[in-house]
């Protein structure tokens, strides 16, 4: 018996030497020491030996047992060890190669003129407010001097909650809350989302976005009103830009008027943009009209102000030579990536 284990020894290392898998050494361990393997079945005939033999054979036995397992340890070890070598080999990085590179997002093609708005304003001493999108009909109406029942309202088709809450149809309403809370001087604009039951165009959107201008201080004069607005036409449009008055009616303020530029694509010349007048509209302004001065507790003989309102949709059209409103909406990636 003490032969057949030497055999089964020698035999396993040999063997175990010239193994070059992991499955392979599962296999030869279940070969040899499984339930079934041969160095258990000569363990199982050790019943036929004599008394005194029995426990020689059996400690001969296990040393033979623990060697192969050992072996088999030793060889599992080496070929994972060579396996990871050779995986470390293939794929091996090359640090001097150039890395991947990954898309950055960019700002909104809105958010873009925006910031260039408020730098604009900024630079001249106006400060920004912010306000609530859901409002008051008072703010958005009664303190601006436009009534209930009165036609001036007609003109903005309003999302009403309630009676006396709806989405604010303009960023006016923060005006008001700022002139009740703040004594002259005040220079504020204000940007923000409002709301007018619009049919979706070109043109047109029942959700777009406003910047209000307010300043009220003393002696203050139709003059610095054009000259403040001819500032930012030049500085978004172009130094080259021109700008113009016309007479309109504005209920808040008095006297009131829309602010035409010349037209940026044909430079004054006349196209299909500007409809061949060479000019196209940019924003409405006005001297603040003494009713809403005094009704925010401010003095109209001691101050007075003007106030602007601009669409920021437009004036990004118009900057970029956008033709469809609903681009700035559609998160169309193939538009925003041009920006």
């Amino acid at each position: 018996m003490k032969e057949k284990l030497d055999k089964i020894r020698n035999e396993a290392i040999y063997t175990l030497d010239r193994l070059e898998d992991i499955e392979s050494i599962e296999a030869y361990r279940i070969r040899q020491l499984g339930r079934k393997g041969e160095l258990t079945l000569i363990l199982k005939g050790m019943s036929s030996l004599s008394p005194d033999e029995r426990p020689i054979v059996g400690e001969y036995a296990n040393l033979v047992r623990n060697e192969i397992e050992q072996k088999l340890k030793e060889r599992a070890s080496l070929i994972e060890r060579r396996l990871l070598e050779k995986r470390l080999n293939e794929e091996s990085i090359d640090v001097t190669l150039p890395g991947r590179t990954f898309g950055r997002g960019g700002l909104h093609p809105l958010n873009i003129v925006l910031n260039e708005i408020i730098n604009v304003f900024l630079s001249m001493g106006f400060s920004v407010a912010e306000g609530p999108e859901i409002e008051f009909d008072y703010y958005n109406f009664e303190a601006l001097n436009i009534p209930k029942n009165h036609p001036a309202r007609d003109t903005q088709d309003t999302f009403y909650i309630t009676d006396n809450i709806l989405l604010r149809t303009q960023t006016s309403p923060m005006q008001i809350r700022v002139m009740e809370k703040q004594k002259p001087p005040i220079r504020i604009i204000v940007p923000g989302r409002v709301y007018r039951s619009d049919a979706v165009d070109a043109t047109h959107s029942p959700m777009f976005h406003q910047v209000e201008g307010l300043l009220i201080d003393k002696n203050v004069s139709m003059g610095d009103l054009k000259a403040v607005l001819d500032t930012f036409a030049k500085d978004i449009f172009g130094p080259t830009t021109s700008t113009r008055f016309r007479p309109h009616h504005f209920q808040f303020t008095e006297p009131s008027a829309e602010m035409d530029a010349s037209c940026s694509s044909c430079k004054g010349s006349g196209c299909r943009i500007c409809s061949y007048t060479g000019w196209i509209e940019i924003l409405g302004a006005g001297m603040v009209h003494p009713k809403v001065l005094a009704g925010c507790g401010i003095n109209p003989d001691e101050y007075s102000g003007f106030a602007f309102g601009m669409g920021l949709d437009r004036i990004t059209n118009l900057k970029y030579g956008i033709d469809d409103i609903r681009l700035l909406f559609e998160n169309d990636i193939r538009f925003l990536q041009q920006f």
